[in-house]
């Protein structure tokens, strides 16, 4: 971090930051309030250099600028102290969380988001850009001068990609240890397989995603319908039961999963993800054919559902071990 990014701000120059951060974020900014922040902006260098920050801030931690800016700027009475001083400290003010928010904002330590079993999260970026967590998922996301970088740890996310609001045309990345999955203004979906020497999944929602191998380097690129697993070493063909579900958004982004004569095993491992314990089918019915929508919000009621439609006994040794067996 440069001397002249970590240097105080005058205080008026902050609240006028955050007066324009809450305005351009409100959804009711018309061409003459764009025209009159342009010339603010570009009025001196501290003043581009404090919408900087504020940029930074909103790209790092996903922040709602109004959270922040409307009490400190309205005035209102249930405001209290350590809110005025964690709304400097985002933007730079000499207090003991500055040098902390500031480096975190730079870009050089990712944010990081977690979902539990079960549960699921949305996030809307500060690029205009959008991204869905799914069960059990660990993202971690960083936003930096050269590129918008999204970290797949574990777990799936569906992406719905921006153009870049910061003006810099930065690519959109996700990365996992398998390859380098690059957006070309496109909807997608990624799920890790296994660990960090499984394999990566990638549906093609609309447009393209660029893909390239860990080792080796190999390239493809995949338009919008096509699916790929891959490894770290080689390109392989997709999971045939894999859907994305109807008007090309996955069945769990609307909590629900969605099975087109899908394979009993196949249905039953997705089942799995999304309660804790063991879920699975005897082999002498592994290969029977489900189709239906199923919610995810109550997996008992899904599984007796199931059980019922092909005539198949529940067997629950605990709440954490089913069997669906003839």
């Amino acid at each position: 971090m440069s001397a002249a990014e970590s240097k105080p701000l005058d205080a008026m120059v902050i609240r006028e930051a955050a007066r324009w951060l809450v305005r351009l974020h409100s959804g009711e900014a018309g061409p003459a309030d764009h025209a009159a922040f342009e010339r603010w902006r570009h009025g001196s260098p501290e003043r581009e250099l404090a919408w900087q920050r504020a940029q930074r801030l909103t790209q790092q931690f996903n922040a709602v600028p109004p959270a922040l800016g409307v009490p400190l700027l309205t005035r209102e009475p249930a405001v209290s102290r350590r809110t005025v001083l964690r709304t400097l400290a985002v933007f730079g003010l000499t207090v003991p969380a500055a040098a902390w928010m500031t480096y975190r904002l730079s870009g050089q330590e990712p944010g990081a988001y977690r979902t539990a079993v079960g549960q699921s999260q949305r996030l809307a970026l500060a690029d205009g850009s959008h991204v869905h967590l799914n069960t059990g998922t660990s993202l971690d996301l960083r936003f930096s001068d050269d590129a918008r970088l999204l970290h797949l740890q574990a777990g799936e996310v569906y992406v719905r990609t921006a153009p870049d609001q910061a003006g810099r045309a930065r690519p959109f990345i996700v990365e996992t240890p398998q390859g380098r999955l690059q957006a070309l203004g496109t909807r997608f979906v990624v799920r890790r397989l296994g660990d960090a020497g499984g394999m990566t999944e990638l549906a093609v929602l609309e447009h393209r995603v660029a893909v390239t191998l860990r080792n080796g380097g190999a390239a493809r690129i995949f338009s919008a319908g096509e699916s790929v697993r891959f490894t770290a070493n080689a390109f392989l063909a997709a999971d045939a039961d894999a859907k994305t579900g109807r008007a090309g958004t996955p069945g769990w982004t609307r909590g629900v999963i969605e099975a087109d004569n899908m394979r009993l095993d196949a249905l039953l491992a997705e089942v799995a993800r999304y309660r804790p314990g063991v879920v699975r089918c005897d082999p002498a019915v592994a290969g029977l054919r489900v189709s239906g929508v199923f919610r995810l919000d109550d997996t008992d009621a899904l599984l007796a559902v199931v059980a019922n439609t092909l005539d198949l006994r529940v067997v629950a040794r605990t709440s954490y071990w089913i069997t669906l067996a003839p």
